[in-house]
């Protein structure tokens, strides 16, 4: 397991691996661009491979968080044009930081018809993965089932993953919060859940996780993070999925609200002395 938290890129791409370092953290999350835009971004290539060069000879482990608006169930037109095209920037983005992959939620149903939904889903991301070589990977995460049951189980990630034309280049993030929330994961249950999960194919194909407690008791629909052990999930729930073998060598991400200095040095020197008691 790789500990540590969404780092800021106002520095750059390196910078954000400097500042993951300067917090004692062994993995970080950033936003490739603007987070609130579809819009393609040309990004610094020496920055990017910077952070590459700085992770690799420091051990860290990096994942990049795609735009809020992106929705992978979009219908054909110009709108699913924006996404490709952004999810494609996003990709070559992490590819030149060394990122594992880009982490993309679900996505939502614009139709009537939720399972054309799926079948969107799947064009999506075949257009999106058509020619693509690189090693990042594309990540799907699971939805916290607000306004929307979609993209909240295991199976509906591991069937989308199966249909696709590239599921090689598809993994998944599990967000603990939105677990928790979408009712999946009642928190005490995790050797359950992780054998579910490795029974579907879930779990081998598992590249990041977002450590999120939940502001919300289990089963809201809410996705509200609550700074670790301070939520409905509780200490003791994720110690147990943080010394699982399953979350073994994986960039693990804290979501949360930052300390008192900016940053997640505190909560992550907390969940380190923990774990080491």
């Amino acid at each position: 397991m790789r500990l540590g938290s969404h780092v800021s890129t106002r520095k750059g791409y390196s910078g954000a691996a400097r500042t993951a370092l300067s917090i004692g953290a062994g993995a970080f999350q950033y936003f490739p661009k603007n987070p609130r835009s579809l819009s393609v971004k040309r990004f610094d290539r020496t920055d990017a491979e910077l952070c590459r060069s700085i992770s690799r000879e420091h051990g860290l482990l990096s994942i990049a968080h795609t735009p809020y608006p992106t929705n992978l169930a979009i219908p054909a037109g110009d709108l699913r044009e924006a996404t490709v095209a952004s999810l494609r920037n996003d990709l070559a983005i992490g590819e030149a930081c060394g990122s594992v992959g880009i982490i993309v939620h679900f996505g939502k149903a614009k139709t009537k018809d939720p399972l054309q939904g799926y079948v969107h889903i799947i064009e999506t991301l075949n257009d999106v993965l058509d020619g693509w070589e690189g090693e990042c990977l594309l990540l799907l995460e699971n939805q916290a089932g607000a306004g929307s049951p979609m993209g909240t189980t295991m199976e509906e990630m591991v069937r989308i993953r199966e249909l696709s034309a590239r599921p090689d280049r598809i993994g998944f993030c599990l967000d603990t919060c939105h677990a928790f929330a979408s009712g999946i994961w009642k928190g005490n249950d995790w050797g359950a859940f992780a054998q579910k999960g490795t029974e579907l194919g879930y779990m081998e194909h598992l590249h990041a996780v977002h450590l999120n407690d939940s502001v919300y008791p289990y089963g809201e629909h809410k996705d509200r993070h609550a700074n670790f052990g301070t939520g409905y999930i509780g200490e003791v729930n994720l110690l147990n999925l943080l010394r699982s073998e399953a979350v073994s060598g994986l960039p693990v991400v804290l979501e949360t609200a930052a300390g008192p200095d900016h940053t997640h040095r505190e909560e992550l020197g907390l969940i380190r002395s923990l774990l080491d008691a």
